[in-house]
């Protein structure tokens, strides 16, 4: 299956949306937000989340694959005050998703063409056994 990647996510994060209910994630990676804009929300739709950084993302990585149940791009404007005389204001982009756990998976192949291009992998959901 190929889908969108979300790289460098904390693993607590990674291990919370594993407990299976549905999680609100804010990203400010300029190539996490790239790649949320590429992505539209609904049931089939997959994302491929792992703590891997994006320069180290490659074939044999594991991660989970999530389902995106909501999606949004923000600019937020920051004003920041020092000795109470100066400011200094800027404007920071960021993208709120909201995800539910699907699957573990493993990175196949990874495709990623620049820092304005969504990263994309192609992931095969691993198998799970139980001793019976």
């Amino acid at each position: 299956m190929r889908c969108a990647a979300l790289t460098g996510i904390a693993p607590e994060v990674i291990k919370d949306i594993k407990a299976g209910r549905p999680r609100t994630i804010e990203l400010q990676s300029t190539h996490n937000i790239v790649t949320m804009a590429s992505v539209e929300p609904g049931p089939e739709t997959h994302i491929f989340m792992t703590s891997v950084d994006l320069a180290d993302l490659g074939p044999g990585d594991t991660g989970i694959c999530a389902c995106v149940l909501s999606s949004s791009i923000a600019m937020k404007r920051i004003v920041e005050y020092s000795n109470g005389k100066y400011y200094e204001e800027r404007e920071r982009m960021s993208a709120r998703v909201q995800v539910k756990y699907c699957a573990s998976s493993v990175i196949k192949e990874v495709f990623h063409e620049g820092l304005m291009q969504p990263t994309e992998v192609e992931v095969l959901k691993s198998s799970c056994y139980h001793a019976g």
